[in-house]
């Protein structure tokens, strides 16, 4: 059984992290840290397990085997250098860190204690993106010209009277998250254009604010990648009913993918509709157990945590210098 402290309750996804701990036969919650204590003392009551308010007494108790770190990003560095010296396996929400220069740094101190870290990327596991990877591979598309990725939802937009959505106020505290939109939920169709189209060059950002006044809320990029191909991602926190949407552009094909309904129009592939059902890949959660407990290698690579903060850190400077950022 890998004990597990659970690590602040800042990021939204905490709560499924928490959910998926008690899934898993493998895990068992044994403590809560959060640098908000009141916050932190509501959660231990709430998984029935104590509250510990010194994060040194938490890294330093031989009974813990692993964290999970959903603090805010911006402590992620602090955390989870010091975990990593305490020799506990780390879990932790997206992104890793601001900057490739602080994730470069978190990466040799993991390496360096021989402990076990994951980032979640989870969409890097849906079956939706494995049909996509499999139209490049399978030679459905041909040769790939752009991939457009679309992830985005209403959660900054605030009801009458109210000054938020249903985003916690927090997720707008622009040095505790470094960002909005694009940082938070433009994580997925980043990492996940990355994957499809390779090495990125070159990037140009537009981080626009729609309602808020803090961080950006409505954001585009369009990525240069080595392979030719183009990259068009896009999110927001200000957009009802938009769907997931994943496009893959080739010169003999075309996959377009709209929540989980897929079709591919191509000369390769006889039928429009794909009716056949790929197995998702295990979870993130899953995938990092299967690690610590066999050394079982995961799919989402350092090279998927680095490459989505390389955009990210190149997103804001094209941004604020208005101009294209090369990579």
């Amino acid at each position: 059984m890998i004990k597990v402290a659970v690590l602040s309750r800042w990021h939204v996804h905490a709560d499924d992290y928490a959910r998926d701990i008690k899934e898993n036969e493998n895990l068992s919650i044994e403590l809560v840290w959060d640098e908000e204590v009141d916050r932190g003392e509501i959660w231990a009551k709430e998984l029935n397990v104590p509250y510990e308010q010194n994060l040194e007494a938490v890294l330093s108790n031989p009974n813990i085997d692993a964290v999970i770190v959903n603090t805010p990003t911006s402590m992620h560095k602090e955390v989870i250098i010091a975990a990593a010296k305490h020799k506990k396996h780390i879990f932790t929400e997206k992104v890793l860190a601001f900057t490739v220069k602080d994730s470069e740094e978190i990466y040799a101190a993991i390496e360096d204690a021989g402990v076990k870290l994951m980032v979640s990327l989870p969409r890097l596991t849906d079956n939706n993106f494995l049909y996509a990877e499999k139209s490049i591979n399978e030679g459905w598309v041909g040769k790939v010209t752009m991939v457009r990725c679309r992830f985005a939802h209403s959660g900054g937009v605030a009801p009458e009277g109210q000054e938020y959505g249903w985003l916690p106020a927090r997720f707008y505290d622009k040095e505790q998250a470094g960002g909005g939109a694009m940082i938070d939920l433009g994580a997925h169709p980043i990492y996940l254009t990355n994957r499809l189209a390779g090495k990125a060059v070159g990037v140009y950002a537009r981080l626009h604010k729609e309602s808020s006044t803090t961080v950006d809320d409505n954001s585009a990029l369009l990525v240069d990648y080595e392979s030719g191909a183009l990259g068009i991602i896009e999110t927001s926190f200000v957009s009802n009913g938009s769907p997931f949407q994943l496009e893959v552009y080739g010169t003999e094909g075309t996959l377009l993918i709209s929540d989980d309904k897929i079709q591919i129009n191509s000369e390769n592939v006889k039928s429009e509709v794909l009716t056949e059902v790929l197995p998702a890949l295990p979870t993130p959660m899953v995938q990092w157990v299967n690690e610590i407990k066999t050394g079982a290698t995961p799919t989402i690579t350092k090279e998927d945590v680095i490459n989505l903060t390389l955009i990210n850190e190149a997103a804001v400077k094209s941004h604020n210098e208005g101009r294209r950022i090369e990579l």
